[in-house]
């Protein structure tokens, strides 16, 4: 037997009857030769981290555009606060902790640089629109690896795609990572803010912080005792009512006192305004293109689609490199005088 197969069977004596079984994957869109050593979803896992779309994440804006600080969450750091959150909540409930992680290593790895604000953007320009969701699963099954993908497994791309609030994923473990998104940008987004002097603790609310809790900390414990309590021995992820509602009502809180606070959005009119204009570039001046991309307009992809396959993958810095080398006169490029 295998030291894979001993995980696989590990797994059915140990795991919530719930749980999704490394054995009952539905499998890859290409066949593949089992690990040695892996069950499935853990090796869907080590792809995602070692891929150069997740490595990127680093240098993506979260919520402060450019912040003047080293503390601020990137999309990056978000991400691993998603995985905590997410491994934590399946631990307790003796969910397949391997496939929830990959779940939330890839879950944005689809975002634009700045933010939001680069999504909302491609959105209104493409044709067939943006979604980050989506993209995040293009990266994987196309983008990565020279046009190959990643090549994961039917449920790691199920809970990537399904994280967002408009649809629902078909495992528990995505489920669990759905959630733990929401409780990840709610707990940390509010903590930013306060580091940035837009918010204090006393401006939140004083019955959502009675409900949830008078500190980050204490916020975020709150938030996933709720969901481990209210999910034990349930076919769903769940959160009582009373925590439910309170989470929703700083969601509100928090999109109109940080989201669209000038302070945490100075930046964004330029953001979006030097999106739409590399955008516009790359159309009337497609051969600037790495030739990765210009091999795909070969293959029959659209041109527009093309161009936000490329524009998404970049780093803010590196958006900001672009446009300066397309759009700023050389001598104005020099640092100094």
């Amino acid at each position: 037997m295998t030291i894979r197969e001993e995980l696989e069977k590990m797994e059915r004596e140990t795991l919530s009857p719930y749980a999704t079984l490394s054995v009952n994957t539905k499998g890859r869109e290409r066949e593949e030769e089992q690990c040695d050593v892996r069950p499935v979803f853990q090796r869907d896992r080590d792809r995602i981290l070692h891929c150069k779309a997740f490595r990127r994440l680093k240098n993506k804006t979260q919520v402060f555009l450019t912040p003047k600080g080293d503390h601020y969450r990137t999309r990056l750091s978000h991400t691993l606060e998603v995985s905590q959150n997410a491994r934590t909540i399946a631990k307790a409930l003796r969910l397949n902790e391997d496939l929830v992680e990959a779940i939330a290593l890839g879950h944005d790895m689809g975002h634009t640089p700045f933010g939001h604000a680069g999504e909302y953007v491609l959105n209104e320009i493409c044709e067939d629109g943006f979604r980050h969701n989506e993209q995040s699963v293009r990266i994987v099954e196309k983008l990565e690896k020279n046009g190959m993908g990643l090549n994961l497994t039917w449920e790691v791309r199920d809970g990537i795609l399904n994280h967002q609030s408009k649809s629902m994923p078909h495992t528990l473990e995505g489920k669990v990572v759905r959630l733990s998104d929401k409780i990840a940008y709610v707990y940390h987004d509010v903590d930013d803010a306060i580091r940035a002097e837009i918010l204090t603790e006393d401006d939140i609310p004083l019955e959502i912080r009675k409900t949830l809790g008078f500190t980050t900390k204490q916020r975020l414990n709150t938030l996933i005792h709720n969901v481990i309590m209210n999910s034990m021995d349930q076919d769903d992820i769940r959160m009582s009512a009373d925590i439910q509602e309170a989470m929703f009502e700083l969601r509100h809180f928090m999109f109109d006192h940080v989201y669209t606070n000038p302070i945490a959005k100075g930046e964004e009119v330029k953001a979006k305004a030097m999106i739409r204009q590399l955008f516009g570039f790359y159309k009337d001046h497609i051969e600037f293109l790495p030739e990765k991309y210009l091999a795909m307009l070969d293959e029959g992809e659209k041109t527009e689609r093309v161009i936000c396959d490329y524009i998404a993958g970049m780093t803010d810095q590196y958006a900001i490199t672009k446009f300066s080398e397309y759009f700023l006169p050389q001598a104005w490029q020099v640092d100094g005088y």
